[in-house]
């Protein structure tokens, strides 16, 4: 019997060899399965084996076969939803051994960023590895992504998840471990790269090696997590002459709970994550024309810092009359403090305070 690329034939049972997305299930492939309370587990289908939940069994010999989208019912009667996981599926429960980039700051790089098909993009700090599935996604066959990590633990996490998601290392894909400062320089050749994602402590260390790689109009993305960093590297970039201005923001998801009537904001959302910063190469000995805009409250003088000083506010004293008053009262709860460790009163109350100066 000839074979076809992506399908084995063992006993009759078909074993996936690569990535499908749609179709009937296969052996091989993953499937999630949706419980009655809404929990989520992910199997690796296998002929003969089975998932075991609290309420009972699912066979897996009962998933293959079914499309995409069906229900199964297992051996008490309880039924689960199976679908196959979408990659925001995988990578919010894929193993980790570094923090990943949630789904909704990968949307925004893509898009921020503009990562295209074909393009030759730089990432340093692989993580876990979630950020490369999407950047992977979105280059395409005909693009290269050039990953670097100091770490060896975190690349082995990341090319198992995604192997394990892709079916198999990709071509277009490599990981280099070192310090980019250090191994970009002889990984690409000056102005050869599209596009540079930096997720890192320090992004500003970087970013000389990253300006001689940068065709002009490239873009570069920081992403960072403290508004101290996201200063720094601002300034840094500003610093270096060679790209337009900064664009930073942040992106904040707020779910919604909609049935019938009750139409309302979910009590939970997924509020800060990180920071993202832009800014674009700009062709070799130009200089950036300056903004005309009103004055930025950054821009200041020492005469300005000095008005902020204690001298030029005038510093703000208590009158005698307060100050007679609280010197009174703080008296009277001593003397009475003292009254009570003597006699072991705890009833007494303080006189009133009849003084009207």
């Amino acid at each position: 019997m000839s074979l076809t690329p992506d399908v084995q034939h063992n006993q009759g049972v078909q074993y996936n060899q690569g990535v499908q997305n749609s179709g009937p299930f296969r052996a091989g492939d993953r499937a999630q399965l949706t419980g009655p309370k809404g929990r989520l587990n992910t199997i690796t289908l296998e002929p003969g084996k089975v998932f075991h939940t609290h309420r009972g069994i699912v066979a897996h010999d009962d998933i293959i076969g079914l499309p995409d989208g069906s229900v199964v019912t297992n051996n008490v009667g309880v039924e689960h939803l199976v679908l196959r996981p979408l990659l925001v599926d995988f990578v919010m429960s894929m193993p980790r051994g570094a923090a990943i980039i949630y789904p909704k700051d990968a949307a925004q790089i893509l898009a921020q960023a503009d990562i295209f098909p074909g393009a030759t993009v730089v990432e340093a700090g692989v993580g876990s590895g979630a950020l490369s599935l999407w950047l992977l996604r979105a280059i395409g066959p005909a693009g290269r992504l050039a990953s670097f990590e100091r770490r060896e633990e975190f690349a082995d996490v990341a090319r198992d998840n995604i192997a394990t998601f892709l079916g198999s290392d990709p071509e277009n894909w490599t990981i280099t471990l070192g310090d980019l400062a250090e191994t970009l320089p002889d990984t690409l050749p000056a102005q050869s790269v599209d596009r540079v994602v930096l997720d890192m402590l320090a992004p500003w260390e970087c970013l000389d090696v990253v300006s001689d790689a940068l065709k002009p109009g490239g873009v570069v993305l920081c992403y960072v997590a403290t508004v101290t960093q996201l200063s720094r590297v601002a300034e840094a970039i500003r610093g270096t002459g060679l790209y337009t201005n900064p664009d930073s923001n942040e992106t904040m998801i707020r779910g919604w709970h909609v049935e019938g009537l009750a139409v309302r904001p979910d009590h939970r959302m997924i509020g800060h994550t990180g920071f993202l910063i832009t800014a674009r190469r700009l062709a070799p000995d130009t200089i950036l024309p300056e903004l005309k805009r009103r004055p930025s409250k950054t821009d200041f003088t020492d005469a300005d810092f000095e008005a902020w000083t204690p001298g030029a506010l005038g510093e703000r004293t208590a009158s005698p009359k307060s100050l007679r008053k609280r010197v009174r009262a703080a008296g009277t709860s001593a003397a009475l403090s003292k009254a009570r460790d003597l006699t072991g009163d705890t009833g007494a109350s303080a006189p009133a305070d009849t003084d009207a100066d």
